[in-house]
């Protein structure tokens, strides 16, 4: 992958932050919403758990692996508004419930059925949003070498590329240690793995 797209989910040196403050804050649970394509505030993943059968089934992945990673990238508001008023404030923000930045979505989308949509489109369309994300974890499958060092199952090696960049699961791959904000992540991986089975049975 394009050296652009390194690191382009979710930042090398760990996520964005989110204020202490937000639209969301307090929320609690949401009730069912008439448009089952727009994310609400702090849902739970396992809303999204037949989109992610659907698009990891069509780019080849596992569907734990997706829907873990959804999990992971949980952690601040998915809310459309919260997330263009965020981003007025960090221009480099990711958007969507599995937080893309524009550049890994701009180079994920070529050649595929959703070529036309634009990375501004992600906060609306959750639907979108977990497509995007299953075809790059397609594409970083497709760079990982046919063996590797060390103990990482391939799902978690792919996990460490979408927190951290290709390249830098390459690295991985070859024996490196994974940083602090990156060791969390898979660490997060492994506490939602179950949770992420457990939401699939729901679909």
């Amino acid at each position: 992958m394009a050296a652009a797209v390194v690191c382009a989910l979710t930042s090398c040196s760990g996520h964005d932050p989110a204020p202490a403050s937000s639209p969301a804050a307090g929320a609690g649970t949401p009730s069912p919403s008439a448009d089952p394509g727009k994310p609400r505030a702090n849902e739970d993943p396992s809303h999204y758990a037949a989109p992610v059968a659907k698009y990891a089934a069509q780019a080849g992945i596992h569907p734990q692996l997706l829907m873990a990673v959804l999990y992971n990238e949980s952690y601040k508001p998915h809310d459309p508004d919260f997330q263009r008023a965020w981003q007025k404030i960090k221009p480099d923000a990711a958007f969507g419930i599995a937080n893309m930045h524009k550049a890994a979505f701009d180079e994920t989308k070529q050649g595929r059925d959703f070529a036309h949509r634009d990375w501004q489109e992600l906060p609306d369309d959750t639907n979108l949003a977990v497509e995007a994300a299953a075809w790059f974890l397609h594409d970083l499958a497709e760079q990982l070498p046919d063996h590797w060092s060390g103990s990482y199952t391939k799902d978690e090696l792919l996990a460490l590329g979408y927190n951290a960049g290709g390249g830098n699961m390459a690295a991985f791959a070859r024996g490196a240690k994974p940083g602090a904000d990156a060791q969390t992540y898979l660490d997060r991986l492994r506490t939602n793995w179950s949770t992420a089975a457990a939401a699939l049975k729901k679909s």
